[in-house]
């Protein structure tokens, strides 16, 4: 049921994805960050089973750190995104992880990017993607009003008619989405959109 798309505005990138911790029919938390800030500039929105996800993203995280802190500057998304890809493929033949990425990223030169990355290791440049039941409602909505010279203004009203369209559509849709940015200023948080607040359980 997780929900994760972007899309490539005029000089910038916006992933949003949903915040629900899930198990089986159980609902742990309406508060997981799904969009990790890989480093300054990148983004990583993902989804699958929770332990590959926040392990793999943490790997790929590290690892960005370690070229950076070895040859004294950062790896474009372009690179990033290869490499991502490239360890999927090596773990895909040994004990693969269930875990779908999109990739955002602002570099001087070629501006503001996304990447879309599957479990299978298939790697692909995109202007708009999205993982989860949520896609079938987001893909639609984003062919629909998509336009590649979009303002930040116009592409978060965009996301907000995807959000509307999961919550309306999907039988059992996530209350709560984090809506992330990228562009030359960097990566950032960008928005809540809450209909569900976390609840916290009394101890007794």
């Amino acid at each position: 049921m997780e929900c994760v798309f972007g899309l490539v505005g005029n000089g910038f990138a916006i992933v949003a994805a949903d915040t629900s911790a899930v198990h089986s029919i159980l609902l742990h938390k309406n508060n997981e960050d799904k969009i990790m800030v890989l480093d300054s500039h990148k983004l990583v929105a993902a989804s699958g089973e929770p332990g590959d996800r926040v392990q793999f993203t943490e790997y790929v995280q590290k690892n960005v750190s370690l070229y950076k802190f070895r040859n004294g500057i950062p790896l474009t998304t372009a690179a990033a995104a290869n490499f991502t890809r490239g360890e999927l493929a090596t773990a895909l033949r040994k004990n693969p992880y269930s875990v779908n990425i999109l990739m955002a990223g602002y570099d001087n030169e070629s501006g503001a990017s996304l990447y879309y990355i599957d479990y299978i290791a298939t790697l692909h440049k995109v202007d708009k993607g999205a993982f989860g039941y949520g896609s079938y409602f987001s893909l639609s909505t984003m062919d629909r009003h998509y336009r590649s010279d979009m303002s930040v203004e116009e592409a978060i009203e965009l996301v907000d008619k995807c959000i509307l369209e999961i919550r309306s559509r999907l039988v059992i849709a996530p209350p709560n989405f984090v809506i992330k940015i990228v562009d030359k200023d960097g990566a950032r948080d960008y928005a809540w959109r809450q209909s569900v607040k976390d609840v916290t359980t009394a101890v007794v």
